[in-house]
């Protein structure tokens, strides 16, 4: 029989290992509105999966030896696929990076990429642990090259549930997506201290690097979420459109619904009168599985909208103009916005459905000065790369260098399609009699019949999508209520697409 006292001697080191940093620490954990590391676990991994690995790990300085040493890592399943995860304990030295628990988050990191399957990281941190000097900063480092080598071959997602500080802000940055609980989480590279003592601003913390900030404000985070449990919720139904690396397929849900491949409400929702604005969302949602819209960065950049959704069970990523936000107009901040987010699909075999809406792009001396063009490039460029299957739909307007960006058929989108209200031109009508006619408006006995005969001239001639068809940048003008029909059946053809880029080490978007 196997000798009680080895057993006993396991179970107590195990038990030592789940209390953390003891009761007292748990019950402040709990105040502060937040779940501990392993109840975050629990509620987030199927139940009965986690399989956690290093729980005895122990740092080698004789004072600091608490087991797992500040941070929760192993694998578990979510609905039934493996994820390898690691989650900071706030009570244990305040989460704070050492050595010992960088090699822990890199040993879940390698074998991520080894099996090929997501990392979800769950940042909960005072940051490097001072004491231990150049050695925290070592185990970030680690840490930081391997999230650059997991990118692209492994999804890799953050959450940040409490703080995350200084050089730890660097991994959540480097990965995919980043959730944040609002009240409780924040992230900054400098703190308001140090900010109060070099540049004399007053800020708190909350309004400095806080789930609002970030996810309203800088862009950084994709998602902003009331609390821990929401997060992990949110987080579950993430994965559930993502594939589990790149060479693989997201899996593919039947419909909850019994939805017709025609739907007639879709031809109410583009007005006649093209300057009246209308919520893209609600056309989208018409269109898709369950009329269920997974939006990303729905706080940021509300002039593009971007997220996931389905298309008979296949997991698509959906760009789309917003009318109703600067009339759907492309700025700075949306094409860096969609960029990524067309990189991230083009990254994970998602494909790509484009509805497109777009008067040009935002002019302005803030804008140039800012780096309009560049930012605008990597739009571009990013469709221009993308080999997933790439679908079109131009609802009303498709003008100048907006149109060629927005996945025309010039930048090897597979399928174009077009509603009649479609305007596909270089400008609008009144753009274009102010530019090429107003010579001939000035000249005339009546301005303003003049003008008015000119830009219903120009609109029967060029903001239509006819010409464009006839060319074959369009190929085929659609009523809006087949655009499900017409979608469907095209992802279904182009499923075994298979399309390349040249030979290279990798391409230089314009960053």
């Amino acid at each position: 029989m196997f000798p009680q006292e080895k057993i006993d001697k396991l179970r107590t080191k195990y038990e030592a290992a789940l209390k953390g940093g003891g009761q007292a620490r748990i019950e402040k954990q709990h105040q502060g509105g937040k779940l501990t590391a392993r109840e975050r676990i629990a509620a987030f991994l199927d139940e009965g999966s986690f399989e956690e690995v290093d729980a005895l790990a122990v740092n080698p300085n004789p004072g600091d030896q608490i087991p797992g040493d500040g941070v929760v890592t192993g694998f578990g399943r979510v609905e039934g696929r493996p994820v390898a995860l690691f989650a900071q304990d706030f009570t244990v030295v305040g989460g704070s990076l050492s050595l010992t628990q960088a090699r822990k988050i890199c040993k879940v990191m390698d074998m991520a990429m080894k099996v090929g399957c997501p990392c979800i990281g769950m940042n909960d941190s005072g940051g490097a642990r001072i004491q231990e000097g150049v050695n925290s900063l070592a185990g970030y480092a680690e840490i930081f090259l391997r999230n650059t080598m997991a990118s692209g071959v492994i999804p890799q997602i953050s959450l940040i549930m409490g703080p995350c500080a200084g050089g730890a802000v660097y991994s959540p940055a480097i990965t995919d997506f980043i959730t944040m609980v609002r009240n409780t989480s924040y992230m900054f590279v400098t703190g308001p201290e140090v900010i109060k003592a070099v540049t004399h601003e007053d800020v708190t913390k909350e309004e400095l690097g806080g789930a609002s900030a970030h996810g309203y404000k800088s862009g950084v985070a994709h998602f902003v979420v009331p609390s821990d449990l929401a997060a992990l919720a949110h987080t579950r139904e993430l994965l559930s459109f993502l594939p589990s690396n790149n060479l693989g397929e997201a899996p593919r849900r039947a419909p909850l619904m019994d939805m017709a491949l025609e739907n007639p409400d879709l031809d109410q929702i583009v007005p006649d009168d093209p300057s009246k604005p209308y919520d893209m969302r609600l056309l989208v949602k018409g269109i898709v599985d369950d009329g269920h819209f997974f939006e990303v960065m729905e706080g940021y950049a509300g002039n593009l909208v971007v997220g996931f959704a389905r298309l008979e069970g296949r997991s698509v990523g959906i760009v789309a103009n917003q009318p109703a936000n600067l009339a759907g107009v492309l700025d700075i901040s949306a094409s860096e916005k969609g960029a990524r987010f067309v990189r991230f699909c083009d990254a994970f075999n998602i494909p790509l459905v484009v509805f497109e809406d777009v008067p040009g792009f935002l002019p302005g001396v803030n804008q140039e000065h800012h780096g309009l063009i560049k930012n605008g490039a990597k739009l571009l460029y990013a469709f221009c790369e993308a080999t997933v299957p790439k679908l079109t739909v131009i609802t009303r307007k498709a003008y100048g260098g907006a149109y060629i960006v927005m996945a025309s058929k010039h930048i090897r989108t597979d399928f174009n399609f077009a509603y009649p209200t479609a305007e596909i031109a270089v400008m609008g009508a009144e753009g274009a009699a102010n530019v090429l006619y107003i010579k001939e408006i000035q000249k005339a006995a009546d301005p303003v019949a003049k003008r008015a005969e000119i830009i219903a001239k120009y609109n029967e001639d060029f903001a239509n999508p006819y010409v464009a068809a006839g060319l074959g940048y369009v190929d085929e003008v659609i009523l809006p209520r087949e655009t499900r029909k017409k979608l469907v059946r095209a992802l279904a053809l182009l499923e075994n697409k298979r399309e390349s880029m040249p030979p290279k080490k990798h391409g230089n978007i314009p960053l």
